[in-house]
Order: C-alpha cells, then sequence, then structure tokens
C-alpha cells in the first residue's frame, strides 16, 4: 500500500514518541481501534503499544479536563501527569518506543456538537490540555475528515438508536446555519499543539482501511493488514432506523405532518455542506496554510483481475469500440 503518507520516522535512541488518534467521530475510529487491538501481539513485536478508549476514560486522563473537586485546575494537571509519566516509564521498560492514543472524545463528544450546532467548538481549549499533560513526547497527531452532512446525518442517526432521541427543527436549522468548518478544526488543533504535525485524512478514502490510518500515523508503511478492514458502530440501514423511530413514536408524528422524519437535511443544506467540504479538501491540498498536511492513496490497494473474468472482446465494458480477442 503505498501513500502520500511518508514521514519522518523517529530518531533511534530517542524517548517514546507519542502518536495521537483524536478521530472525528462517525470516522470509523472504533474501527480503528479495534483493529489496533486485534494487532497488539504484531504491534508489540514492533515496539507499539495502544491506549484506547477502554483504558483512557478509566481513569488514567482523569483531572486533564478539569473537574469539579477541592483540587484546584493545576493540581488535577499534576497529578494527571505524574500518572501519565508512570505508566509512560513502565512502557519504555518493557520495550516500547511508540504509543498510539486514539480517542475521539479528545476532541469534545458528539452531545456536545448536537447541543452547540457545530464541529467541535472546544478543541482548541482541550487539545491544549493533553498537549500539557502528554509533554514534548508527541510527536504526531492524526485526524479523520467526514463530509459534514454525513458526519451530521450519521450523527443523527446515532442518537436515534442510543438514546430514542430525533433531532428537532430548531437544532436541525442551527446545524444547517453552521459556518465552522473542519478547516476551522484543524486551526484551532495547530494553534493549542504548536511544532506538532498534524495529518489529516478524508474518510471517504481511508475510513475502509485502518492500516491507512495507522501508516499515516506512525509515519511507517509496515503496518499490520490483518483485521484492517473490520467495520465497527457503522450507522444502521434506513429499515433499522425505521424501526426504532416507529418504536418511539417519531415516525408516526412525522407521517402526520406529511414529511419523512429521516429527511433530517434539506437538499440545499446538502448540497451548502457539501460545497464547503470541497473547499475544505482544497485548502489542504494545497498546503492547509502550513498547519497541517493531507495524506491520499495513490494507488489501489488491490489489483483486479486483467481482464475481467468472461471478457472475450478488448475494450471497455461500457466502451463504444471493441474488437475480439484473438
Amino acid at each position: 500500500m503505498q501513500t502520500l503518507c511518508a514521514g519522518a520516522g523517529r530518531n533511534p535512541g530517542a524517548d517514546m514518541d507519542i502518536f495521537l488518534h483524536i478521530g472525528a467521530h462517525r470516522a470509523a475510529s472504533t474501527s480503528f481501534q479495534h483493529y489496533m487491538r486485534a494487532n497488539k501481539v504484531e504491534l508489540r513485536a514492533r515496539g507499539v503499544a495502544f491506549w484506547g478508549p477502554v483504558r483512557l476514560r478509566n481513569g488514567l486522563l482523569h483531572g486533564v479536563m478539569p473537574v469539579p473537586s477541592r483540587r484546584s485546575m493545576a493540581q488535577q494537571m499534576a497529578r494527571a501527569q505524574g500518572r501519565i509519566a508512570l505508566k509512560l516509564a513502565k512502557l519504555e521498560d518493557r520495550g516500547f518506543d511508540r504509543l498510539v492514543i486514539s480517542d475521539e472524545n479528545m476532541m469534545g463528544s458528539m452531545r456536545h456538537n448536537m447541543r452547540d450546532g457545530c464541529l467541535y467548538s472546544a478543541v482548541g481549549e482541550r487539545m491544549a490540555r493533553y498537549h500539557a499533560a502528554l509533554g514534548t513526547r508527541v510527536r504526531r497527531v492524526t485526524i479523520s475528515l467526514r463530509a459534514p452532512q454525513e458526519y451530521w446525518e450519521s450523527a443523527f442517526a446515532y442518537c436515534l438508536m442510543r438514546a430514542g432521541q430525533v433531532p428537532d427543527a430548531g437544532r436541525v436549522a442551527r446545524i444547517a446555519a453552521m459556518r465552522r468548518t473542519w478547516r476551522d478544526v484543524i486551526t484551532d488543533i495547530a494553534c493549542a499543539m504548536p511544532g506538532i504535525e498534524i495529518v489529516a485524512l478524508a474518510h471517504e478514502s481511508s475510513g475502509g482501511h485502518a492500516g491507512t490510518r495507522l501508516a499515516a500515523l506512525l509515519g511507517d508503511g509496515e503496518v499490520p493488514i490483518h483485521h484492517a478492514h473490520m467495520v465497527r458502530n457503522a450507522r444502521p440501514g434506513m429499515s433499522e432506523l425505521r424501526s426504532q423511530m416507529d418504536a418511539c413514536g417519531a415516525l408516526r408524528n412525522a407521517r402526520g405532518r406529511g414529511c419523512d422524519a429521516l429527511d433530517f437535511l434539506s437538499d440545499e443544506t446538502r448540497a451548502a455542506m457539501a460545497e464547503g467540504y470541497q473547499d475544505d479538501l482544497f485548502w489542504l491540498r494545497a498546503g492547509a496554510d502550513g498547519l497541517a498536511r493531507f495524506c491520499e492513496e495513490t494507488v489501489p490497494e488491490k489489483a483486479g483481475i486483467n481482464p475481467v473474468h468472461g471478457a472475450t472482446e478488448r475494450g471497455q465494458v461500457h466502451g463504444t469500440q471493441r474488437r475480439h480477442m484473438a
């Protein structure tokens, strides 16, 4: 698998390097985390350790984001820094020299996005605190971007299946009027983590192969290929969504109003979001003002059959000129 993602490798003899995979939500983050866990033996042989949500949300990062406590914000951060340093020292003692940390909630939560009606409004403050907690060991950050219209509809579907809630008209209107884009999110991260390389990937091209994201994150094309196509926590199908909506009464109410409750966004809103996303991708391909690097695949992962099985004529299947093979 060849990509435009080749980056500088780690310096021999240096301390453990930390690589952050921060999401985003609904962009195959759960699939990536399953891939990392499924390949832990092979990754361990390569000196790569992994911390995912199961470990991170079990108290390891407690205090990085301040919580109500008798301890001050500075005291909470100091305790978190000490706790993280001890865990990193243990990994180094076991022979690990690289650590991959993956948790989409580092940027914020989908609940907050839905409440605010925009993409990760507090990402700058959050990533600045994680940067302070992890120190100078952080080498690279990757973020997977997804077309906003697909992101929001997948988020709506997730909330429907998990909480039985359908976004009301006011919330959808706020999201439709949103002007914050992925470019703004990346800019906030770059300001919060100066000097740290940021690599952006498009979910549309990399979401189906976790190995592509790991290669971009580590700057190393030699990554495990097993379980790379696992899909976890995917958006449910239309029939499943309709059944859930019917169960919570939303579908009956929508039919009574003469509309389809699954049409979360209007065609005009989807078109506007799609256009904004293309602007973001153009900005990334043009260098992102030096703030981030865009990683895209250059060749197909697997060559197809040539000629196509059963073909007896030259040319494309839908071509206008065809010649019989000898």
